[in-house]
């Protein structure tokens, strides 16, 4: 089957587009918008990327056209139709599908699946437990949303019968307004953690809470539902029904609980010391999404005592705190590098969780904050208010404004000096250049590419000279 995916470089259509290719079919794709890492893994598939989406791919005539959420009905300013291949299609009446809809029918069927949804920590807790049932030798498939360390492809379609999926709440297809996670029907499920998010497709956190109770739905009877105890959101969404075996985690009264620092714990089910993780990876959030994966894991078979052995191999995941460089400011020992950092956050919470960890990591080092509110939740401004105390534990704060409707420079004002905003991506290299210190710690958040913002960091600093001024 030859298919041809609108929409190929999102995380979750290049993930779909590697699977679908390696289970032998034909692949071919379109984007406007193409960035590493997704760009890099389609080009070393051998994946042809067209640029755009004009009318005339249709003559590619594919055996199906597979639709990312991107793609929409909407019109430019002069009238004309903003993705005119999806109008080609309609108008000649063709076969086009949405890709959790194809990834459901062609690839997932008479799998054991397990979806891991949330609003947070979906990538890397997905990632763990690949990895973990990986290591049991239970050789699973897996879409992530992300590219796995330990795995150096976001997508596998694997020889077992488990599947692991990162579960996205977001609407499936401009037809298909349901979220992506209700095609899956897991026999496992894992529900992280739920706030507001998506202002662009739901009203308010209630809304989102009823999609997540129509994944439930979907669980089996001798599924598992594997439920973050900490968060009343969810608490909610159980309380609407749930027909399934349950697992909790997180809380004192959970099945599943945690004991010590995020970075060497002991693992406790039901009080009694199962196992101990000694890993890399810090912040409290990780010691959550690993409680969560063993508890997932164990219903595959995997005891978690075996599941927290391969935690301590796992390698996270790109743009999950990656290093990108470490320099030598101008006349600087090597002693005194400033680290620069990647990392995928861009809800409030997300921010102020990844600041969190690398606080912990870093002691009383000064932390660089520099991001940008790229996703359609923050460019609309709905979390805005939230900024100030997202960027807490941050010495300074860089936020790149461009494109925003709002006044980024009035909701950061609560952070007074410590906080700078920019218009451009280079304009916002030269502040951070004008502000850095030797050891200075400097992560840059944003769920895109961020305009090359940290090769243009990394080469700004090697000729930076130390800022003079005080910490405001």
């Amino acid at each position: 089957m030859h298919i041809h995916i609108l929409g190929i470089c999102g995380t979750f259509m290049g993930g779909l587009a590697a699977l679908a290719r390696e289970a032998g079919h034909r692949v071919t794709g379109c984007d406007a918008g193409v960035y590493p890492p997704m760009s890099d893994q389609l080009r070393d598939l051998g994946i042809e990327v067209m640029q755009g989406f004009g009318a005339e791919q249709v003559a590619l005539a594919p055996d199906m056209w597979v639709v990312g959420n991107v793609i929409s009905r909407a019109r430019n300013a002069d009238g004309s139709a903003k993705f005119p291949l999806m109008e080609a299609i309609l108008d000649r009446g063709l076969s086009y599908t949405s890709g959790p809809q194809w990834l459901s029918e062609h690839l997932l069927t008479g799998r054991h699946v397990v979806a891991v949804a949330g609003t947070h920590g979906k990538t890397t807790t997905t990632a763990m437990l690949s990895w973990i049932l990986n290591y049991a030798g239970l050789e699973p498939g897996f879409l992530v949303g992300g590219v796995p360390l330990n795995f150096g492809v976001s997508a596998r379609l694997g020889k077992g019968s488990a599947f692991v999926i990162e579960a996205d709440e977001y609407d499936t297809a401009f037809f298909d307004k349901r979220s992506k996670f209700v095609h899956y029907r897991p026999r496992t499920a894992v529900l992280n953690n739920l706030e507001f998010d998506h202002a662009d497709i739901f009203d308010n956190l209630q809304a989102i809470e009823r999609q997540f109770h129509h994944l439930l739905r979907t669980v089996a009877s001798n599924g598992r539902v594997v439920v973050n105890g900490l968060e009343e959101s969810l608490a909610r969404v159980l309380q609407m029904g749930c027909w399934s075996e349950v697992r909790s985690f997180g809380a004192a009264v959970s099945d599943f609980t945690a004991q010590g620092e995020p970075d060497d714990f002991a693992v406790l089910q039901q009080g009694v010391t199962v196992a101990r993780v000694r890993w890399a990876l810090g912040g409290v959030h990780n010691q959550l999404n690993a409680l969560a994966a063993i508890a997932a894991a164990q219903h595959l078979g995997v005891a978690p005592e075996r599941a927290a052995l391969a935690l301590q191999q796992f390698e996270n995941v790109k743009r999950r705190m990656e290093v990108r460089g470490r320099v030598a400011l101008a006349g600087q020992a090597d002693a005194s590098l400033v680290t620069v950092y990647d990392d995928f956050a861009h809800h409030p919470t997300a921010i102020r969780t990844t600041v969190n960890g690398l606080r912990r990591q870093v002691g009383s080092g000064r932390i660089l904050a520099v991001f940008e509110p790229r996703s359609n939740t923050m460019k609309l401004g709905a979390m805005k208010a939230q900024l100030p105390w997202s960027l807490e534990e941050a010495d300074l704060a860089f936020c790149h404004s461009g494109g925003l409707g709002w006044d980024a420079n009035q909701a950061l004002a609560p952070m007074g000096r410590r906080a700078k905003v920019a218009d451009s991506v280079d304009a916002l290299v030269q502040d951070v250049r004008a502000a850095v210190q030797p050891g200075d710690h400097i992560v840059c958040m944003s769920n895109a590419g961020f305009g090359g913002i940290h090769a243009k960091l990394l080469q700004s600093l090697q000729q930076a000279t130390p800022a003079q001024t005080a910490v405001p």
